[in-house]
């Protein structure tokens, strides 16, 4: 009787993972496609002044590959790139002053803000100071981009026409990231892949959708609607910038998209898996508004979804269960199906794809380690900086 209850739980439990599969990908704003891409554009008549903002802290490793591609920008209009020294201590300021002192080019400003005052991280007070710079300008459209982040010579020119064209307030596009290592063939699609679970880009761009985020290494904003969402001030203590950013233009009425990028690459490496298990851990628990209950909420789904179905189809071999196989092996084959379009947009072998639950399990650990690390006051440390949770944070307004 026990055994036969045992087995039972187990096809019940992989029945319910498989309903939560066919739930995901029908009704999840289709989440697994990569198909949206830089929206319906036409040049326009007139081009607009268009300034560029890089915060940069300790990132001369990758500058010479990202920042050179920031100032060769095929534009037809006015740009300038302003990077903002964000405290660096390799040389990033003077590093970025050699590589824009060769001819030909955008004008370059490098300026420093010095250190955040309380209530800020250090990039959106980076953010902020180069904003100010550029206000003082007169742009119509910000250009808000990563120091690690490499454009192609039209990039500039195709974001400023699908802004225009689609009336977007936020036009940003998830930067391809850098795969060569094994560990980064087996985290970084799926990196993507989880990100577009929460946040599915088609219900983004849709006008009256509450869903909101951008890729905080590309997102070219209107400067009017930056004022109205009050960018950077109203987000100065957000961990996760990119996605606070988008939903503060979006509730003050702004229209926005996100899609996958085809000319926007990220040029930094993860080699080993401690450097992507920093890159995931440093923010998932904020992701998650340090709150125990979403972490155990969190936990529990992921080991539903993505653990369920192949250990119900090695329990279900051991015990003798053929319901418990079948339906560990249809969501396992719905899982990894799903799966199967980000790593043809990642040009990676297909065979990872049912390889999916081990990548979720390291997912699982790193969010744990996200709320560990949190509570020993060690949570969303970035280079040098530990930042509290907003909720410790005195609100100026």
């Amino acid at each position: 009787m026990g055994q036969t209850a045992r087995v039972s739980a187990i096809a019940w439990t992989a029945a319910v993972s498989l309903a939560a599969w066919l739930w995901l990908l029908l009704c999840q704003g289709f989440f697994w496609r990569t198909d949206v891409r830089l929206p319906p554009r036409r040049e326009p008549a007139g081009w607009p002044h268009v300034c560029v903002v890089v915060p940069a802290r300790d990132e001369a490793a990758v500058l010479p590959l990202s920042l050179p591609s920031l100032l060769a920008q095929d534009y037809p209009g006015r740009a300038e790139v302003f990077l903002v020294d964000d405290g660096s201590t390799d040389g990033t300021g003077e590093l970025a002053r050699e590589l824009a002192a060769r001819p030909g080019g955008l004008p370059l400003t490098v300026a420093s803000p010095g250190e955040p005052p309380a209530g800020w991280t250090g990039k959106l007070w980076a953010v902020r100071h180069g904003i100010v710079l550029a206000r003082a300008r007169g742009p119509e459209y910000l250009l808000l981009t990563d120091a690690d982040i490499a454009h192609e010579p039209d990039s500039l020119r195709l974001l400023v026409a699908a802004a225009r064209t689609g009336g977007f307030d936020v036009v940003s596009q998830m930067a391809r990231l850098r795969v060569a290592s094994l560990w980064e063939r087996l985290v970084v699609p799926a990196f993507v892949y989880f990100f577009a679970q929460l946040y599915p880009f088609r219900r983004i761009g849709r006008k009256g959708s509450r869903t909101a985020a951008a890729a905080g290494g590309c997102v070219l904003l209107r400067a009017d609607a930056a004022e109205r969402a009050r960018i950077p001030d109203a987000i100065r203590h957000a961990v996760i910038d990119d996605v606070a950013l988008a939903r503060a233009v979006k509730g003050a009425g702004g229209h926005i998209w996100l899609g996958l990028a085809d000319r926007v690459d990220s040029v930094r490496p993860y080699p080993r898996l401690h450097d992507l298990w920093r890159m995931v851990s440093r923010s998932a628990y904020a992701q998650l508004r340090h709150n125990p209950l979403l972490l155990l909420g969190t936990v529990a789904g992921l080991a539903l979804v993505y653990l369920v179905p192949p250990a119900a189809v090695l329990a279900g071999a051991v015990t003798g269960s053929t319901p418990a196989v079948l339906l560990g092996a249809a969501a396992w084959l719905v899982m990894t199906a799903t799966y199967l379009p980000m790593l043809r947009y990642y040009r990676q072998p297909l065979w990872l794809a049912p390889l999916l639950p081990f990548t979720a399990f390291l997912y699982l650990l790193m969010t744990v380690d996200s709320a560990v690390q949190h509570y020993r006051g060690r949570g969303a440390a970035w280079k040098g900086r530990t930042y509290a949770r907003p909720g410790a944070v005195t609100d100026e307004g």
